[in-house]
């Protein structure tokens, strides 16, 4: 994501490389290119120019420490303003209510629907939330079966009424049916169309003073730029919503949409969806963003992510078995599967500081750990548990059983060496479970 906007303002800050200082007259090229990256970016003009001329505002006589290049004080000045741009920080969704009502408002093809299910799914897994989604649109053809299917996927029950299409009707009775079920957050999946319409507004609207939600969030496809800042613009004129959800942000190279859209409405992007899985769903945290956008890595988020997969038990056992160098392909494997359950591998490295920008030309996803897993299940259980068993024909075996040649299986061997090297020293150091815990106390 913002690979196209990460990779021009970088160009940007080497303009400032070599300047004692900071000038009026060495800032303005920086500045007219930062504000090109961001029209580029299909950043609205107003919002560009604005961010730019508070830039320059600040940066105009100020003191360069001897410790600071005048280029690293840009990007600082960059980062803190694109914090400011995408709301400065994170905004929860709000769930007092008894049950807490969210209502999910948005075009037609924006992802509403399976960004309801991906909401439900991380408030009942990450916050022990008991949530009922609600198949409020009876328009589109197999929305209400996709809305169950979504809702098979994540163990997450679905109330409908067949046949009923007065949706505000539904809304009514799936309160009703929460309360007396023990649901406590109810999500309703509303109609969109393929343009704004006022049969659709006064509809949505009708829904809002019916059930007077909690949140009322709107869901927009990154990848639509503008349209999604003018979309968002006109639904907040008659809804008044509470928050914005970006879905497809994980193909948005521009990212035009995550920066205008909170100064045009004046509302808080509260969650992004960067894949089709659904955990695929992120909190969204403007100084991470803007971290992310100048290739500053989001340790934060990477460390969050990490938790989620992280079995407290499993990390204990695994650090006793490097302590007594007893590390083997199992375990190589289960780390590998834990990795691959973090999401997509490029946005995970492009997490790690200095990582986005090496791996900007590189094809990396999932797929890239294929030919190792045929390696390590090729070997015989023996061989997973003693990796020093290898020797020329159990290589030559392994090569031939996983379709791969003798150089990918040593380069294996080699690659599994280094690593378990790696993390002995982080198991007899400052281990990876200290790391977590200090994490999860903040």
């Amino acid at each position: 994501m913002f690979e196209n906007l990460s990779e021009k303002l970088e160009r940007s800050f080497k303009l400032l490389k070599g300047q004692g200082k900071i000038t009026e007259i060495n800032v303005a090229e920086t500045l007219k290119e930062i504000r090109r990256a961001l029209l580029d970016a299909d950043v609205n003009f107003k919002t560009a120019k604005t961010f730019t001329d508070t830039v320059k505002e600040k940066a105009i006589g100020m003191d360069v420490l001897t410790s600071v290049k005048p280029g690293q004080l840009m990007v600082k000045l960059v980062h803190d303003e694109l914090a400011l741009l995408m709301g400065g920080k994170f905004t929860d969704i709000h769930l007092k209510g008894s049950p807490a009502i969210i209502l999910m408002a948005g075009l037609q093809g924006s992802g509403k629907t399976t960004f309801s299910g991906k909401l439900a799914h991380m408030l009942k897994h990450k916050r022990g939330r008991h949530p009922l989604l609600v198949a409020g649109d009876v328009y589109r053809p197999a929305a209400i079966e996709q809305l169950k299917v979504v809702g098979g996927q994540i163990g997450v029950p679905v109330y409908t009424e067949e046949g009923n299409l007065q949706p505000v009707v539904i809304a009514r009775n799936a309160i009703r049916h929460a309360r007396g079920n023990g649901f406590d957050v109810v999500i309703i999946d509303t109609a969109g169309r393929l343009a704004i319409d006022e049969q659709m507004m006064k509809e949505i609207t009708a829904i809002k003073e019916e059930v007077r939600p909690d949140e009322i969030l709107f869901v927009v496809d990154a990848m639509t730029g503008q349209d999604a800042v003018n979309t968002a613009r006109e639904f907040n004129e008659r809804l008044d919503f509470d928050g914005v959800v970006l879905t497809k942000l994980d193909g948005d190279t521009r990212g035009g949409a995550a920066l205008s859209i909170r100064s045009v409405v004046d509302k808080p992007i509260k969650f992004v969806g960067t894949g089709e899985k659904m955990d695929a769903i992120e909190v969204f945290h403007p100084d991470r963003m803007a971290d992310r956008i100048l290739g500053m890595g989001d340790i934060v988020s990477l460390v969050e992510k990490a938790q989620e997969q992280f079995d407290t038990e499993e990390a204990r056992k695994l650090q006793q078995k490097l302590a007594r160098d007893q590390f083997n392909f199992n375990d190589f494997l289960k780390q590998i599967q834990q990795i691959k359950k973090m999401g997509n591998l490029k946005d995970v490295a492009s997490m790690i500081p200095g990582m986005g920008k090496a791996l900007r030309d590189v094809e990396l996803d999932n797929d890239s750990f294929k030919h190792i897993e045929a390696i390590i299940q090729s070997m015989t259980p023996s061989e997973r548990e003693n990796p020093s068993l290898m020797n020329g024909s159990r290589r030559k075996r392994i090569a031939d059983g996983s379709g791969t040649s003798i150089q990918e299986v040593n380069r294996l061997l080699k690659q599994f060496t280094e690593t378990s090297r790696m993390m002995k020293m982080v198991a007899t150091g400052k281990n990876l479970k200290n790391i977590m815990g200090a994490q999860r106390k903040r």
